[in-house]
């Protein structure tokens, strides 16, 4: 426990929350402090099945959700043809893809599928026209869902839902496996100053009652960052000055340093 006298308000420091009284404000969490090893880079997503072609919004959400139920890591995005695709898994091998799909088809939960391999993404490409080749893809990839509206199949009991699952989305596009939830996506991550942000790193908010981390977006430059709002409302752009996200700003993380 700390106390500390400041421009005539009295602030209390209690693991790792912030508590002041003697003038107007309110108690915000303060985020622990990043863990100081280093990270190990993300894992690189293995062989995906990609389904459908739907110029329907719902139709490509309805598949989703179905295949999110029966335990598959699915998400959908808008491609750049403009029709909406399925893509789920992260199977070893090729044969270890093409037997789940079999299976899905002979079920009539799929029809037609498509196997898109490692060498198909842009991390594996990474080596040979560098870093920045990357996070231009990962800025571009996001991009591509602005105006989307986004609801992730399966539960949504926890907070940042949807906005997760966009930034796992986006990074799985590009051939990178990022956790599931918000939070999990801030440990899993090296921490970075804000006026270190990068194109493609993701920037994370406390938004809930709970006072925890409960919201990320993904930052594309200028200030500027790409996020899922919440169920049903469309993805958009947002500036980390606005002072909406400015109060609630609790940290950023890079996956590529």
């Amino acid at each position: 426990m700390k106390i500390i006298l400041k421009n005539g308000c009295y602030i209390l420091l209690i693991a790792g929350l912030t508590w002041l009284s003697g003038c107007r404000a309110r108690a915000r969490l303060i985020p622990p402090e990043k863990p100081s090893p280093p990270k190990e880079r993300l894992a690189r997503t293995g062989y995906t099945v990609q389904v459908g072609a739907f110029s329907v919004l719902d139709n490509a959400r309805r598949v989703t959700q179905l295949l999110s139920h029966k335990g598959l890591n699915t998400y959908y995005f808008r491609h750049e043809s403009g029709l909406y695709k399925v893509r789920f898994g992260d199977f070893p091998s090729n044969e270890a893809a093409r037997q789940e799909a079999e299976r899905l088809f002979s079920e009539s939960v799929i029809k037609d599928y498509f196997i898109v391999r490692p060498e198909d993404y842009a991390a594996s490409k990474q080596s040979m026209f560098g870093e920045d080749y990357l996070r231009d893809k990962l800025v571009a990839t996001t991009q591509s869902f602005i105006g989307v509206e986004y609801s992730w199949g399966g539960t949504s009991r926890d907070d940042g839902f949807d906005c997760s699952g966009l930034t796992m989305a986006v990074y799985q596009l590009n051939g990178l496996n990022l956790p599931r939830s918000s939070k999990e996506q801030y440990d899993a991550g090296k921490s970075v100053a804000r006026n270190q942000l990068k194109k493609g790193d993701l920037v994370f908010f406390v938004t809930s009652q709970r006072q925890k981390i409960s919201h990320v977006g993904i930052y594309v430059g200028s200030e500027e960052f790409i996020h899922a709002p919440g169920k049903d409302k469309k993805i958009r752009k947002d500036s980390l000055a606005d002072n909406y996200f400015k109060n609630r700003f609790a940290g950023a993380c890079t996956y590529l340093r």
